[in-house]
């Protein structure tokens, strides 16, 4: 957990004990813009702050300067953003925190660019105070308790799915709208899906102790 590197969105704080705990104990946490305002209240400084710089405090944005790294066009988001930079850098991110419970339509988006740049971060999550999401693209297995919810969503709704492991199997089914891959459960661990697509899947899991 020491040497995770993760993106810190501003959405709402995380709280859950797990979340806060990657944090403490994080390699490096970049900042979405304002989020960094957010860890300083929490007791940790930023690494990296990251975005337009348009809702990070003067304050903030003075005493990182060295830390600071703004982006002037406006066609993406700060999570965006964010990736781009750490694309630039090489770093390998593990998580995202931070990126939901502020406003919907910025989670919507968040998610978008979770998933598109999915592929170049092998192994990336997306954690929120329920659980977590990840990607798979082409086929993959997954490990999780048996008995546990997942989720599957599709960005492609002419995509086939095929499942082995879970309550409700997939049989080369098009998923056409977010709803129709919802509430799954995992009966054998690992479970897999493959896809007829390439575009990425994405996956949502529920925290087992939330029922």
């Amino acid at each position: 957990m020491t040497d995770e590197i993760i993106i810190l969105a501003d959405g709402e704080f995380p709280r859950r004990p797990q979340l806060l705990e990657m944090l403490k104990r994080a390699k490096c946490v970049i900042c979405c813009d304002g989020a960094a305002d957010k860890l300083l209240t929490f007791g940790r400084e930023p690494d990296w702050i990251v975005g337009d710089l348009d809702s990070v405090s003067p304050e903030t944005r003075n005493r990182f300067a060295d830390r600071a790294v703004k982006f002037f066009e406006q066609e993406t988001n700060d999570l965006a953003k964010s990736f781009r930079f750490c694309r630039e850098k090489g770093f390998t991110v593990s998580a995202i925190l931070g990126a939901a419970g502020a406003r919907e339509d910025h989670f919507l988006g968040n998610l978008g660019q979770f998933a598109e740049v999915s592929s170049s971060f092998p192994g990336i999550r997306l954690y929120t105070e329920t659980g977590y999401f990840c990607c798979f693209a082409g086929q993959g297995s997954f490990e999780a308790p048996a008995g546990s919810q997942v989720s599957i969503f599709s960005f492609d709704p002419r995509a086939e799915l095929n499942s082995a492991g879970l309550k409700y199997p997939l049989k080369n089914l098009s998923l056409m709208w977010w709803y129709s891959g919802t509430l799954n459960e995992v009966c054998v661990s690992p479970f897999t899906l493959q896809s007829s697509s390439s575009t990425p899947i994405l996956l949502f899991f529920k925290y087992p102790d939330l029922n």
